[in-house]
């Protein structure tokens, strides 16, 4: 469950009696039998918490191993419903509390299944690509500034056509900039360039997905993707994203077919990492890509 645009989200502690009792975790439970993954999150959580549902998109798939069990998790956005918690109906949590994205919890334990969900819910929703090759150097730091400005947090330093010595200036002047307000900064497909300008991560092109053994080490690394197959690669490398597109026609290739939003859905379904909408991306659009199971957009022109 999200609010305030999406910077907050909902823990509950497990009750007495229960296995891992005390531990905080989302809100939910299991699926009855002839139910589908959208009917049981309703159910559970207008009996757990007492509210209705109105508004809920899939996001994340993922399996974790209890000494206990081993259960698959299926996570959904839930960003509208009706009723208090816990006023029209009682708890079945011992309590519930509101945590900022990106921030470290107040609350503990938490349950280890939930780790990645908990870094994952701190990847903003809108992702910069640059282009200053195509815009010019100076519009598009001025560009950049101004998104930073109206919230932007999330840049991918791409830009690969210059001379080393102007990709590394450019680099750092995009680093330099993104700190002053704190917002995430990744080089395309370069851990040099990376490691120089002291950038937050690497996002890695098809190819270089294609040919990666292991995750580079950085806090933040993602890719490039075009199916479902190398969407689950960036997955077993334990990379922290992906990228997928493109999905409508863009203003390089206004002619070529994208997926589409239901051939983005089909290949995002079952995800177990938050995969971005590319290609003829605006801000307009986030809802809609959410409601296909986007994490959310990265845009070269629409910012």
């Amino acid at each position: 469950m999200l609010r305030t645009d999406g910077r907050e989200f909902l823990l509950a502690q497990r009750p007495e009696g229960k296995v891992y009792a005390g531990y905080w975790e989302f809100p939910g439970g299991k699926l009855e039998a002839g139910e589908s993954v959208r009917q049981a999150l309703i159910r559970e959580l207008h009996e757990e918490l007492g509210i209705t549902v109105t508004d809920c998109s899939p996001w994340l798939t993922r399996q974790f191993t209890y000494p206990h069990a081993t259960v698959r998790l299926h996570f959904w956005r839930v960003t509208a419903w009706s009723g208090e918690i816990g006023i029209t109906a009682p708890l079945e949590h011992a309590a519930v509390d509101w945590l900022e994205c990106g921030k470290t919890a107040h609350v503990a334990p938490i349950l280890p299944a939930n780790d990645p969900i908990l870094k994952a819910l701190a990847l903003p929703t809108t992702m910069a690509i640059t282009m200053g090759e195509i815009e010019g150097v100076e519009r598009q730091l001025e560009r950049l500034e101004e998104a930073l400005d109206n919230g932007l947090r999330l840049i991918q330093v791409r830009d690969k056509g210059w001379p080393p010595a102007e990709r590394l200036w450019f680099a750092e002047t995009v680093t330099r900039i993104a700190r002053q307000r704190q917002a995430l900064v990744l080089i395309n497909d370069s851990e040099e360039i990376a490691r120089q300008v002291g950038a937050d991560g690497v996002h890695l092109s098809a190819a270089r997905l294609a040919s990666c053994s292991s995750r580079p080490d950085f806090a933040w690394v993602g890719a490039s993707c075009h199916s479902a197959a190398e969407i689950a690669r960036a997955g077993e490398l334990g990379l922290d994203y992906a990228l997928l597109g493109p999905v409508l026609p863009t203003a390089t290739h206004p002619a070529a077919r994208g997926l589409g939003w239901e051939g983005f859905s089909a290949a995002a379904t079952g995800n177990t990492i938050p995969v971005f909408a590319l290609g003829g991306m605006q801000a307009s659009l986030l809802g809609e890509a959410q409601q296909h199971g986007a994490h959310g957009i990265a845009m070269l022109r629409g910012w």
